[in-house]
């Protein structure tokens, strides 16, 4: 019995002055207008009626009191600033909450898929959202895997298989600038303060008979807007008085790594803080400054390109998964490796830019990987 699917998608309701509520549809032909260029194409490419479709974008504009798109003979529809605001207020819902409603939807397939079959338990992963992740996650979901799958901060994700709550947890850390070790050789990673100091934050959760799993090397950096009007060079820039910058939340391994680089150049991190609670991805920072909204952010570079933003690169990490010894052994952990040696994996990560596969598959001691590993 191949498991149950379960996708839960964000639906926000706008209301004009008078109260007459959008129609849901209208959020989705604004979508399609800019990446079709016209509303036309837009309707052609959904196989939609151009008249019912233009019928609903003027009852939206009725009920705001302004217009949402504008026609110019011979260049299509672009959309008016409302329109725009619209738009980008959908894209930031989207990148905030994709994580949270990915694990929710996972939580509840579980279940269901629990009380329908009774077969094996499903592959428990904890890891922070990144898109080699999100990617072997659509592979193994492609493959019929059980999957109980929850995206958290890295300290979430450690704490889980440390309880025994999780299969597999994600941790990345920085790489040994100019460092040429490759992971499938002998001995570990030369020391480094930085990663040091990052696993240092997480020492209460990591365990020295762990093995880590390598899946990708990526780069960290600022995402700033086209032309960099700023003229931002380095993390130090980002506590220059006029810039506004958007953090990751608390807890989150991109968050401490930018705490340790902002130290380690002289800088007290606090001084980022502004009462904000932080973002929970790397396209919630990058919707941000696309939409005007932040001046720069700190986040893979994946994230940056597929808004249209400058990507400043700061720092490589390697990206990958924890085990212990005797999970290791187990039937679904088993495939999800074969599922990371597998070429379809490879494929899925060619188009991420940034992204590069570092031994993926391979297992190895964590202490063997990392010098400044715990105990």
């Amino acid at each position: 019995m191949k498991p149950v699917h379960v996708h839960l998608d964000p639906l926000w309701h706008v209301s004009g002055p008078g109260g007459q509520a959008l129609s849901p549809r209208v959020m989705g032909w604004l979508l399609a207008i800019p990446q079709h260029g016209s509303l036309s194409a837009a309707c052609q490419a959904q196989g939609a009626s151009y008249r019912h479709a233009w019928a609903l974008l003027r009852e939206a504009e009725a009920a705001l009191g302004a217009p949402l798109v504008q026609m110019a003979r011979g260049q299509g529809a672009t959309l008016t600033p409302l329109g725009e605001a619209l738009v980008w207020a959908q894209r930031r819902v989207e990148a905030r909450l994709r994580p949270q409603l990915d694990s929710l939807a996972f939580e509840l397939q579980a279940e269901l898929q629990r009380v329908l079959s009774g077969t094996e338990r499903p592959l428990r992963v904890c890891a922070s959202h990144g898109f080699a992740i999100e990617a072997l996650q659509r592979l193994l979901g492609e493959a019929g895997e059980p999957l109980d799958w929850r995206y958290t901060d890295s300290s979430q994700a450690l704490a889980a298989l440390h309880a025994g709550h999780a299969d597999l947890a994600s941790l990345h850390l920085p790489v040994e600038a100019g460092s040429t070790r490759q992971p499938g050789g002998t001995g570990s990673e030369p020391r480094s303060d930085l990663q040091a100091e990052v696993l240092r934050a997480h020492a209460r959760w990591l365990r020295p008979d762990w093995l880590y799993v390598h899946l990708v090397t990526r780069r960290q950096g600022l995402m700033v807007r086209p032309g960099n009007p700023l003229q931002l060079d380095g993390v130090a820039d980002l506590l220059r008085p006029e810039v506004r910058f958007v953090a990751r939340a608390p807890g989150s391994g991109t968050r401490l790594l930018l705490e340790a680089l902002l130290r380690r150049a002289g800088h007290d991190p606090a001084r980022l803080a502004d009462g904000a609670s932080g973002e929970h991805t790397h396209s919630a920072i990058a919707a941000h400054v696309a939409s005007g909204m932040a001046d720069a952010g700190f986040g893979v570079e994946t994230s940056a390109r597929r808004f249209g933003l400058e990507f400043i690169p700061v720092q490589t990490e390697r990206y990958g998964l924890l085990v212990s010894s005797e999970g290791l052994q187990a039937a679904p952990v088993q495939r999800t490796l074969e599922a990371l040696r597998s070429q379809a994996f490879q494929l899925a990560l060619e188009g991420l830019s940034g992204y590069r596969l570092d031994a993926c598959g391979l297992v190895k001691p964590a202490a063997e990987v990392f010098e400044a590993w715990p105990g």
